[in-house]
């Protein structure tokens, strides 16, 4: 008998993944499931979904779960974790939840230090509500409402949300990973593993923004949306540690 040397994540359900084909939310589900059994911390582990594509997300985390109103995942962990300190509570957003109705929750979570994990998904687009353009949504990127692109004079540039929080005093850990090719996943498991470690040892607040792909929204194939990520998005939306305060940054 062979044998095993891969298995699905305990930390994932047997429900089929319903995500677009080449949608990486599956993947960095898969990420987050694997850093929650590595911890022990499974079987206290809360995830608020957020409106949006991950608004299903609590269909495949094997964890207690909790459904937000369109942006208030930082909220509702909030109350969650301050009434049961012992769970490891961490939200699973989109950028349109998280970087537009939802900008007040996050950034005043940030500045209370809430003891939480924030798992951000930037793929630059409204995704499941009907491709619309985001806070993050490119300069010349055409969405179902900026048919002819994105213009910096009448919308401005691109939210680069990992930079803003960074600058709040009481955050703790903010960190822009990519999902787009194997290596960078390496990287973005470490990064989702250390938000989750910050939680546990009560360091305050983390958060991890997962540079994603929307091949349907973007009307491009999946191999074509994994170079977009590489040749478009990380120019504007450099990957790094933007804050880490049990470490120098140089």
């Amino acid at each position: 008998m062979g044998k095993v040397v891969y298995e699905k994540s305990k930390g994932l359900t047997d429900n089929p993944l319903s995500y677009c084909p080449g949608c990486l939310h599956g993947t960095i589900h898969k990420l987050v499931a694997e850093s929650l059994v590595e911890l022990e911390v499974l079987d206290r582990a809360v995830t608020v979904a957020s409106v949006g594509c991950s608004v299903v997300a609590y269909q495949f985390f094997n964890c207690d779960a909790v459904q937000a109103a369109h942006g208030r995942a930082p909220a509702v962990a909030t109350g969650i974790k301050r009434v049961s300190p012992d769970s490891i509570v961490f939200t699973y957003q989109g950028d349109g939840d998280l970087a537009a109705i939802g900008m007040a929750e996050i950034v005043h979570a940030a500045h209370r230090g809430e003891n939480i994990t924030v798992i951000f998904v930037n793929n630059g687009i409204y995704g499941m509500t009907g491709g619309q353009m985001a806070p993050t949504t490119l300069i010349t990127q055409k969405t179902s409402t900026s048919p002819f692109g994105r213009k910096e004079a009448t919308t401005g540039k691109p939210l680069k949300v990992s930079e803003m929080i960074a600058q709040i005093p009481s955050a703790y850990y903010i960190e822009r990973v990519s999902a787009h090719t194997v290596p960078h996943l390496v990287k973005a498991k470490k990064a989702i593993k250390k938000a989750f470690e910050n939680q546990i040892h009560g360091k305050g607040f983390s958060m991890v923004e997962v540079l994603s792909t929307c091949s349907i929204g973007w009307h491009m194939t999946p191999v074509e949306s994994l170079s977009h990520v590489e040749n478009s998005m990380m120019p504007y939306f450099p990957l790094g540690v933007y804050k880490d305060e049990g470490e120098v940054i140089s």
